[in-house]
């Protein structure tokens, strides 16, 4: 007689007999994993969190939010919060007044570092910009509408964008997030789930749903070193004033250039590299050492520290013709406010 009793082929990943198949974790679990990253960030970075208040005259000129990044009292805030100001009370997570003095501001960037009396103060490190991805989860701490240690979170939106600065000139690398940000978020940090700062909020989208901006780490370490080395971010200038304008096709392509524009020169300042390299208005800048210029933009990016004392080559359209002009950029006096 055949032994009718059902076979069963076990896999190696089964269970072993008596025990039940593992079943996908529940929502609530996976919650519970997200909200312990959260806390645990906050428990870590919330302390180096104040409210700053800048001062005028003795008086309340404003209200936004700063992180310390040192023991020693280094704080990170926006320059738009500050206002100018050299003083600053600071409010910590306990309510404690710190007064705080500016070190340098950079308009350029919306970044100003303040230093406050004290020492052993619960801080927060940058991170490596460089190393984020979008979808990455992205913690913002601050004080909105003046509610003290307000917590927010979402994700890194995207990476990579500009934004116009109050000085005119745009910022790079400016990290695009949904963790919701209102006035008073300003100055704040955005932190990773490794308790690094990743990014200082600066920005949001008046009437849109999450599209909020912060300035990259990496921008404010750079600016920071700048600050405590020089007391100013120091940028070059040839001492022109242009404007972007449209080129011909086949210019564009006479000279290798990616995009149709290029910067037409307006005025020239005496005594300036731009003068001293016979420079004139109405000369179109197409490269500088190499590089494309396809606008105004390109042109200040290009002139950056590295390039104060450096003789670089200029391609220039002049009443038709390319020209190859020598100019050495000098260290431009407006870009920062140095502060003692």
């Amino acid at each position: 007689m055949l032994d009718r009793t059902p076979i069963y082929l076990l896999n190696k990943d089964d269970p072993p007999s008596g025990q039940q198949p593992h079943s996908p974790p529940h929502d609530e679990v996976l919650l519970d994993a997200y909200s312990q990253a959260v806390t645990s960030v906050v428990d870590r970075v919330g302390p180096a969190v104040v409210r700053v208040e800048p001062q005028i005259s003795g008086r309340v000129a404003g209200m936004g939010s700063g992180v310390f990044i040192s023991p020693d009292g280094l704080l990170l805030t926006n320059s738009h919060v500050m206002q100018g100001s050299r003083e600053a009370r600071l409010v910590g997570h306990d309510g404690r007044p710190i007064h705080a003095r500016m070190i340098g501001d950079d308009p350029d960037t919306d970044l100003a570092l303040l230093r406050a009396n004290g020492d052993r103060l619960p801080f927060a490190a940058l991170g490596d910009s460089k190393r984020l991805r979008r979808g990455q989860i992205a913690i913002a701490i601050g004080n909105p509408l003046g509610f003290e240690s307000t917590v927010t979170a979402g994700v890194i939106s995207a990476l990579g964008r500009s934004l116009r600065a109050k000085s005119g000139r745009l910022i790079d690398d400016v990290i695009q997030t949904d963790a919701a940000l209102n006035p008073g978020n300003s100055g704040g940090p955005l932190v990773a789930t490794s308790g690094e700062v990743i990014g200082i909020n600066t920005a949001v989208i008046m009437g849109a749903q999450g599209i909020c901006f912060a300035v990259a780490s990496n921008t404010a370490s750079f600016v920071v070193t700048e600050l405590i080395r020089h007391g100013r971010v120091r940028r070059a200038s040839i001492g022109v004033a242009g404007q972007t304008v449209p080129l011909p096709r086949r210019v564009a392509y006479a000279a290798g250039l990616p995009f149709n524009s290029g910067v037409v020169i307006a005025a020239v300042e005496p005594d300036s590299p731009a003068a001293d390299a016979h420079l004139e208005p109405g000369d179109v800048i197409l490269s500088l050492n190499g590089e494309p210029v396809g606008g105004v933009d390109d042109l200040v990016r290009l002139l950056n520290g590295d390039c104060i004392g450096q003789t670089m080559e200029v391609v220039v359209l002049r009443r038709g013709e390319m020209r190859s002009v020598a100019v050495t950029p000098v260290e431009r006096k407006i870009a920062s406010v140095r502060l003692k």
